[in-house]
């Protein structure tokens, strides 16, 4: 399970400030399991941004975000509520925010923070990955991770190496910065390279003790099942 927690609602309205019409889209995996999603948190949300002015064009929950097909199957019948919207708030890891951003040509904007778990990546075979950063950004990159699809995770742009478009490590491998320009400009946001981070702040990896409660900790510190003692077992 890729553990997430919720963005404050300050953070997430600022993020939304650009877009007066939003669809909202939740992962029925981890973020259940995590207690930062599920049908209850969707519709706070709907109603928390319809106070502050926002057009709701509709919410769904999806099995698993991190499945491209999936959500490509699953979406398509919601095509005329996403053609009202202007961006997706996604509530799910940034796994199933790039996918999301992935199968459709609107914004993807993550409404979660995914917190580190030690090396655990996800499950799902295909390019989207999550570095569980903490404080996510990729509603500034086009829902393209620049920390797990560039071979060096730079925040800050591409390097000098790239040509044509290719990584310099891995030659066959796309450029994460070329794809990030790519899809911003189509999306018309390539003002939001001017609004990146100059640094990481790797602080944001550190898991505190008050988000060490959900239901992936719990499972560590104690057993969730003990059998009852029968005759003749000690």
């Amino acid at each position: 399970m890729i553990v997430n927690v919720p963005k404050p609602m300050e953070e997430l309205k600022e993020l939304l400030s650009d877009y007066q019409g939003v669809y909202i889209l939740g992962c029925g995996g981890c973020p259940i399991g995590c207690e930062s999603g599920g049908r209850a948190r969707l519709e706070d949300l709907k109603a928390e941004l319809i106070k502050s002015g926002k057009k709701v064009s509709g919410i769904q929950m999806i099995d698993f975000l991190c499945n491209k097909a999936l959500v490509g199957a699953q979406l398509r019948c919601r095509i005329p509520a996403l053609k009202n919207s202007n961006a997706v708030l996604v509530v799910s890891c940034g796994v199933g925010v790039q996918a999301t951003a992935a199968m459709i040509d609107l914004p993807s904007l993550p409404a979660n923070n995914t917190l580190n778990s030690q090396g655990m990546q996800g499950l799902w075979p295909s390019v989207e990955r999550c570095d569980g950063c903490g404080d996510c950004l990729l509603h500034l990159t086009g829902g393209i991770c620049p920390i797990t699809r560039c071979a060096k995770s730079l925040l800050n742009g591409q390097c000098g190496g790239t040509q044509d478009g290719k990584c310099e490590v891995e030659t066959q491998r796309d450029c994460a910065w070329h794809l990030i320009y790519e899809k911003l400009k189509a999306l018309g946001k390539l003002d939001n390279l001017k609004k990146l981070p100059k640094l990481r702040d790797y602080r944001n990896w550190e898991v505190s003790d008050q988000e060490r409660k959900n239901t992936r900790w719990a499972l560590e510190e104690e057993q969730l099942y003990r059998a009852p003692k029968s005759a003749g077992r000690q």
